[in-house]
């Protein structure tokens, strides 16, 4: 479990294809904290450690990440948000976030507002259940607010902080990222589902400030 808190913004130094997937060696300011058989965060990507030294880390990435998130398609000098996962005593500054990417976005839109950014994803439609105006969205494993929300994407405000210390300053129109929703929305979806009871969304074109 993490909270979408990057601790720190680490560099692909490779990606080696194994069967049916790839390793992934990435230099690290946390590396040398991290052990083989812990979790860490890449990019929103839950992933397990299978060597780390003083410096990088390395860890296999599967034929389902491949397919469900940007992992597989990464080069190399890529700049990643890492997080180590939520100690029992640690609070809670973001919110519960799994490592379990729901979706592929595409970055349409990154704006600046004084100090400020404004970042437009769009989203596929499947994920439009799960994601509510003011509620919580990991973008690339960072926890953000939905500020606007519409049909097939949402609009979230980056303050500074976030801007300098993770990877969202790299991004460039048509980027890919890594989205999860809000696994408490995913529950409340799930018992709706289950009760029978039918889901409405917005109309068409239609956008939530």
């Amino acid at each position: 479990m993490f909270t979408g808190l990057v601790e720190a913004v680490g560099e692909l130094i490779e990606r080696k294809a194994t069967s049916g997937g790839f390793r992934l060696r990435i230099a690290a300011p946390i590396a040398q904290e991290l052990s083989g058989g812990d979790s860490v965060a890449v990019n929103g990507v839950c992933l397990t450690v299978i060597l780390a030294d003083s410096n990088q880390f390395q860890a296999d990435v599967g034929p389902e990440t491949i397919r469900v998130s940007t992992l597989g398609a990464l080069e190399p000098r890529s700049r990643l948000n890492l997080e180590r996962p939520l100690r029992a005593d640690s609070r809670l500054g973001g919110h519960f976030v799994q490592g379990h990417v729901d979706a592929i976005g595409h970055v349409e839109e990154l704006r600046p507002d004084a100090d400020f950014h404004w970042l437009t994803v769009s989203f596929p439609s499947v994920l439009a259940p799960y994601i509510v105006h003011k509620g919580s969205i990991a973008v690339d494993g960072i926890s953000l607010t939905v500020a606007g929300l519409g049909t097939d994407r949402f609009d979230v405000q980056v303050v500074p902080y976030t801007m300098s210390h993770t990877n969202l300053g790299a991004l460039r129109i048509r980027d890919r990222v890594n989205l999860e929703c809000d696994m408490v929305g995913k529950y409340v979806v799930r018992a709706a589902e289950l009760a029978g009871l039918t889901l409405h969304g917005l109309r068409p074109g239609e956008v939530a400030h």
